[in-house]
């Protein structure tokens, strides 16, 4: 086996070499790696974990700086006949709600939501056919006394034709 001077290396060296050549591994990592590793993790541990509990989304100061904006619409305005988006990007405007609402309060900037559609999907053909049938059967209802009425306009009309016919005569 050859002899590495461990001093040489810095610690992300170190762990390439571990991971990458096994007979180097016995010979550094049992000697430097642990104590690189137990003093780094600490320490990495410990700043995430500060890092973390410290740092919170200014979403308080990002509200009031835009509130105006905000309050134009939610992707942008008309301005003198121009179209202007917002000042805030989706993604950032998302991340705002977001966090106001994970944080409990209010969001008044979403716009009011649409009635539902009334009207039920499906081709035109289908609801056609339909309003046709139910039609029908209604007619069918009145075809009885439709059948009078026009039997009875023929036969006047028949009678009319024949009073000509004999006043001609």
């Amino acid at each position: 086996m050859n002899s590495v001077d461990v001093h040489s290396f810095n610690f992300i060296q170190i762990l390439d070499l571990c991971s990458n050549l096994p007979e180097l591994a016995d010979q550094m990592c049992s000697k430097y790696s642990r104590i690189f590793f137990s003093e780094m993790a600490g320490n990495s541990i410990k700043s995430v974990a500060k890092a973390v509990g410290e740092f919170q989304y200014p979403w308080r100061e990002k509200l009031t700086k835009y509130k105006d904006e905000l309050s134009k619409g939610v992707w942008g305005y008309w301005q003198l006949g121009a179209w202007k988006p917002l000042g805030i990007s989706a993604r950032r405007r998302a991340r705002l709600r977001k966090e106001v609402l994970l944080a409990g309060e209010d969001w008044p900037y979403d716009p009011e939501r649409k009635e539902m559609r009334k009207k039920r999907k499906g081709h035109k053909c289908d609801r056609i056919s339909a309003e046709k049938r139910a039609n029908t059967a209604e007619l069918m209802k009145k075809m009885p006394q439709m059948l009078a009425d026009y039997r009875k306009k023929k036969w006047e009309k028949k009678m009319n034709e024949e009073d000509a016919a004999a006043k001609k005569t």
